[in-house]
């Protein structure tokens, strides 16, 4: 692998986590309402995803959907304003953080768990009916995949070989629920078997692994060979919401899963050993966060959507004659 790619995937992590923190800056700001859901600690799967798909691919998300949106390419200023209700956001602000819709990438999320499979089959049925090479990618978590929705979708997409990549980012927390006492099988990946899918197992916090198994998935379900599950085991750094007291794992927990699995920690320690720059990649760090201090700066300046508009884009009108 070439020292280029590494950095790509460096940077992309590093430019990932900087959006979040800038979200996090936002809301304590207050320039955020409700519950805002940040994906610290899995900056390795969506860094990872980003280079196997293609503009004309679509992947629906959940309600932790930062990192997926700006893998799929999604401006991120358009994507920042959305989440901080700004006139200049994705959906004008109408949408936040957990229903931004970006039809140009072919980018959509959902708040609902598990809801994100359904809509990704639909995709991949018009995909596969028109003849196109294009791929739909569902998102969920581990909590998701014990949803009826998950598997009606493995079902039919599975019975008609359709171009779909279930992604399942595993940081084995349904909200506080542990997926050891839940699940009946030990991976969600080896559930694929019985649908008669292909199934895939990676380690979430190394992103060469997640990017060689994403495109492994994603060059299947292209080729016609039928649906895919990638499940990727992660951490969850922060809470299931900001606010969210964590009373089911212990502060020293937390900090341990932040000391032993950071994907970024990690990767730079492979990056080192590697012969990087230690000096370049601090560059790199600092360049990524003063780039997203800037423009969270410029999106709060945006305007907010007028009181007056806030029965807008509620209702389908017809045009007049």
């Amino acid at each position: 692998m070439s020292d280029t790619v590494q950095q790509t995937r460096f940077r992309r992590m590093l430019a990932m986590r900087a959006f979040d923190e800038a979200c996090l800056d936002a809301l304590r700001r207050k320039a955020i309402h409700g519950e805002l859901h940040v994906g610290l600690g899995q900056e390795a799967i969506g860094a990872g995803m980003a280079e196997a798909l293609r503009p004309e691919d679509a992947v629906v998300s959940t309600h932790r959907n930062h990192f997926h949106a700006l893998a799929k390419g999604v401006d991120r200023r358009a994507l920042l304003a959305e989440i901080c209700e700004r006139e200049g956001g994705l959906c004008r602000g109408r949408g936040g953080h957990m229903h931004p819709f970006d039809p140009d990438t072919n980018f959509s999320a959902t708040g609902i768990v598990g809801a994100s499979l359904p809509v990704a089959l639909g995709y991949a049925h018009a995909f596969a009916m028109r003849g196109e090479s294009a791929v739909a990618v569902g998102v969920t978590g581990d909590g998701g995949s014990h949803t009826g929705g998950f598997h009606e979708a493995m079902v039919m997409a599975a019975a008609r070989k359709l171009p779909m990549v279930v992604l399942v980012e595993n940081n084995a927390l349904a909200i506080s629920v542990q997926f050891s006492e839940v699940s009946p099988t030990d991976t969600v990946a080896e559930r694929a078997a019985a649908y008669g899918a292909r199934g895939l197992h990676v380690d979430g916090t190394d992103v060469d692994a997640v990017a060689d198994s994403f495109a492994t998935a994603m060059a299947h379900a292209r080729d016609g060979c039928g649906p895919v599950i990638v499940e990727a085991t992660c951490h969850r750094f922060r809470g299931h919401f900001e606010g969210d007291p964590e009373g089911y794992r212990p502060r020293a927990e937390r900090q341990r899963l932040r000391d032993s699995f950071d994907p970024i920690t990690l990767y730079r320690a492979r990056l080192e050993a590697g012969g990087a720059d230690p000096a370049a990649l601090d560059a790199i760090a600092a360049e990524e966060k003063a780039a997203m201090k800037a423009l969270l700066a410029e999106v709060l300046e945006m305007d907010m959507p007028d009181p007056a508009e806030a029965l807008r884009y509620r209702f389908t009108e017809e045009a007049p004659a």
